[in-house]
């Protein structure tokens, strides 16, 4: 049996959170939801799981900060000490409030890099990638559903028609 995706087109975001819980408590199965902009409140209805990319953000400020500390105990302590202004240079631990903006600088530095690079790979947006939005109107102004289904169509489209939906489109 083959399945049929179903895309439905929105013009308002508080219908569209209507709607994908009227999916929902019907037991359909939304594949995506493109929307312009953040709607509030989505990411539940549709059943998402939380993310961990709060854990990530802090591991690579860890590296950073971990970066951060070996940069300067090897430039500034074991390379090639210089004696700044009367502070003693043979000791970390001495120097360390001359240090902290510049290990709170590369920590925030590491951490956004990184989260920049990790969003990209976890996205697949490469360079130079086509887009794979459906509807070009959904960058702009309206948002989509798709369902996917492998039987009962017509009930599903009478169900998104009574939801709010503002265009059918079937793709077999």
């Amino acid at each position: 049996m083959s399945s049929t995706t179903i895309q439905a087109i929105f013009d308002d975001d508080d219908v569209l959170l209507r709607a994908v819980k009227n999916l929902k408590d019907a037991h359909y199965h939304i594949e995506e939801v493109f929307t312009p902009f953040p709607v509030h409140g989505l990411e539940k209805a549709v059943g998402l799981p939380n993310t961990r990319i709060a854990i990530t953000s802090f591991i690579y400020g860890l590296i950073g900060l971990s970066f951060a500390i070996w940069l300067m105990d090897y430039t500034m302590i074991t390379d090639w000490p210089q004696n700044i202004g009367g502070k003693p240079s043979f000791s970390f631990a001495e120097n360390m409030p001359a240090f902290v903006p510049i290990m709170f600088e590369l920590t925030v530095f590491f951490a956004a890099h990184l989260m920049v690079i990790t969003f990209y790979m976890r996205s697949k947006l490469w360079p130079y990638k086509k887009a794979e939005n459906p509807d070009p109107r959904t960058t702009d102004d309206h948002f989509m559903i798709e369902v996917s289904t492998a039987n009962d169509v017509k009930s599903l489209e009478d169900l998104l028609k009574k939801s709010g939906a503002k265009e059918i489109k079937t793709k077999a």
